[in-house]
């Protein structure tokens, strides 16, 4: 059985992106096109890790850690930040949210894929 990761990011290009990218690594990928859809397909997937960008209407990524992290059932899932920011403040915010870890945009397909591999239960 391949492990599965919840992708949220509005940008339909990236979320195939990362479809693609994990898929071909074996993973099985579910993806959301901000916060609000992501804690949709959270309950609904029940993914081993999450990848989220920040910037999204209707619920940003910070927002969206913190809903995760606020659930008993999820508040262990790794979550990786991919983002284009790279503020020290952001950064310090998502880990105070409650990320794993922070990837920024572009991504390199093998070591994202890498880096899902380290977090990954």
């Amino acid at each position: 059985m391949s492990k599965k990761v919840l992708t949220v990011d509005d940008s339909r290009t990236m979320r195939e992106m990362l479809r693609h990218t994990l898929s071909s690594a074996g993973f099985e990928v579910v993806t959301a096109e901000d916060g609000a859809d992501g804690i949709k397909k959270l309950e609904e997937s029940q993914p081993d890790v999450v990848i989220t960008d920040i910037n999204m209407p209707v619920m940003d990524g910070f927002e969206f850690i913190e809903n995760v992290r606020k659930n008993a059932e999820y508040n262990r899932v790794p979550i990786l930040v991919l983002t284009t920011e790279s503020a020290p403040e952001k950064k310090q915010r998502a880990q105070n949210a409650g990320a794993t870890g922070w990837i920024v945009k572009p991504f390199d397909p093998e070591k994202l894929t890498r880096a899902v591999n380290r977090v990954m239960p």
